[in-house]
């Protein structure tokens, strides 16, 4: 993948891929490249499976403005892996909205369609298999990409089921930070509680009430 870098670990652990604007020779100038990149979100988590994804014209982590109404978007993008992969789909908020085959060998793809956009979201391609292969010292290969973000009528997404999930998640987390026992300072203590004040707050925006 071109100008793509990861943090790099043995076949089968997970990593994360960033695509950056350029490679600079210097490793500093290279590193924040890589740091510039990951904040903007042009990036691909896989623990096998190699993807490339665009929609309209965006790549991972870009943003897409469209005005009311429904907007047809073209995408396209690849898959390239070593072990054979069993699903390679295009989603869009969640649900699956085109599932590719992915050819013979079941190890490499070419995709191109459209995607029929009515609301903001997101839209992503990833991969994955039903169980575990030899040549992937994980529970199952997989990978996907980080989101292409659409704005519909300049409308923030909503999504009620995803909000209760992370608001049900964030109070677990609220019980095991209250009762950790091994902060350095108590104003340690009071910035972990805050921040998860602070996320609590945006899902219960985010879930429209």
């Amino acid at each position: 993948m071109a100008n793509y870098a990861s943090l790099r670990g043995p076949v089968g652990v997970n990593r994360t891929y960033v695509r950056m604007a350029n490679t600079p020779r210097d490793a500093a100038a290279r590193r924040n490249a890589w740091l510039e990149g990951l904040k903007r979100g042009h990036t691909l988590a896989t623990n096998g499976p190699l993807l490339g994804f665009t929609v309209g014209g965006q790549e991972p982590g870009g943003e897409i403005p469209l005005g009311a109404g429904e907007h047809e978007l073209e995408y396209s993008g690849f898959m390239r892996s070593m072990v054979p992969v069993d699903h390679l789909e295009v989603v869009y908020n969640g649900d699956v909205v085109k599932a590719i085959d992915p050819g013979g060998s079941h190890k490499s793809a070419d995709l191109r369609g459209t995607v029929l956009v009515k609301e903001s979201g997101w839209l992503l391609l990833r991969a994955w298999n039903d169980g575990a292969h030899p040549g992937v010292f994980d529970l199952y290969p997989y990978a996907t990409t980080t989101p292409v973000y659409v704005t519909v009528d300049g409308k923030e997404p909503v999504s009620r089921e995803d909000a209760e999930y992370l608001l049900a998640w964030i109070e677990r987390i609220r019980e095991s930070a209250e009762e950790h026992a091994d902060y350095n300072t108590e104003a340690e203590r009071d910035a972990v509680l805050a921040n998860l004040d602070r996320a609590e707050r945006v899902f219960e925006e985010r879930r429209g009430d």
